[in-house]
């Protein structure tokens, strides 16, 4: 998807999970989107910024994302997040 990162994505009739891998310093550049995303971390630090709001995630913490709401983010360390989206991310099919 971008460098340093890589994603398996399955599809459900109304939902998309992906499994991201990070490596350490590894930006996902700002973007939105109409769907609804909650985001798992399961290993690793991530610094995470929801519109003005930044955190920096560590071992299983959970953040959610709303409909249209500009995020970004950088891997402080290797690791793997866990992103369930609603509705489905027909562009990820």
């Amino acid at each position: 998807m971008f460098k340093g990162a890589k994603a398996r994505f399955v599809h459900s009739e109304n939902m998309t999970l992906s499994l991201w891998r990070f490596e350490a310093g590894a930006e996902l550049p700002a973007h939105s989107h109409p769907h609804e995303q909650m985001t798992k971390l399961l290993s690793g630090v991530f610094e995470l910024t929801v519109g003005d709001e930044v955190k920096v995630m560590t071992l299983s913490d959970v953040a959610m994302i709303p409909s249209g709401v500009e995020h970004k983010g950088r891997a402080i360390s290797d690791c793997e997040m866990l992103d369930v989206f609603y509705p489905v991310r027909e562009d990820y099919r």
